[in-house]
């Protein structure tokens, strides 16, 4: 298994993911590796080129960023190489700096111990990925089938949902069940959390569907 990379329609989060653990580790930790650790969060925060996964900074620069000396940034980012944080991937060569990379998996390896702190969702977002299986293993899931047409209130606003998403109509409208009371259209969810979530995030599709199929009735999610 391996983690997330900070790359894809996930990566702004996981960009802060690995400042958030990268702080709160370097808060549990003795002076010295808690100053190495954030000398780190001010150079990715400062230099690190996120689209191009690289660092490529002169050492004079760092000690400026890092109010040092050269010698002691020599000293520190090889302590960064060793522990992995950092990856060399172009050694220096006449007047060009070294280039290098975010062991962002090394990172979350060593930072593990202190996820639990930042929170659960933190720890659910940071979870490996599971590796993959052989195609050959794999077994058809099966998914909710679309909306029928049954004259319906409800049936007719699930076809439109449907056709304006069918993923997240299996995924989320499929399984409600509908009645209509005191000029309301009640919804009723299988859990309280798919009720939520359709409440927080959802409702206004529902509304716009309930609108364009039953103007002036209200919409209830329970």
């Amino acid at each position: 298994m391996s983690l997330r990379k900070p790359a894809g329609r996930s990566s702004p989060a996981r960009k802060y993911d690995i400042l958030t653990v990268l702080g709160s580790f370097a808060l549990s930790q003795d002076p010295a590796l808690q100053r190495l650790t954030l000398r780190l969060i001010c150079l990715i925060t400062a230099r690190y080129n996120w689209q191009a996964n690289q660092l490529s900074v002169a050492q004079t620069e760092i000690a400026k960023l890092w109010s040092c000396d050269p010698r002691t940034v020599k000293r520190e980012m090889a302590k960064l190489r060793q522990r992995g944080w950092l990856i060399e991937q172009r050694a220096p060569a006449r007047g060009r700096a070294s280039v290098y990379g975010l062991g962002s998996e090394q990172i979350f390896e060593d930072t593990r111990p202190v996820w639990q702190n930042i929170g659960p969702d933190l720890v659910d977002r940071l979870q490996p990925e599971p590796a993959s299986e052989p195609a050959t293993s794999v077994i058809p899931f099966p998914q909710a089938p679309g909306p029928v047409s049954d004259g319906s209130l409800w049936a007719e606003i699930g076809l439109r949902l449907h056709a304006e998403d069918p993923a997240i109509y299996r995924a989320w409208f499929a399984g409600l069940t509908a009645e209509l009371r005191d000029e309301a259209l009640c919804l009723q969810a299988p859990g309280g959390f798919h009720a939520r979530y359709i409440d927080t995030h959802l409702r206004p599709r529902l509304e716009r569907a309930l609108a364009d199929a039953a103007p002036g009735l209200r919409l209830q999610i329970s």
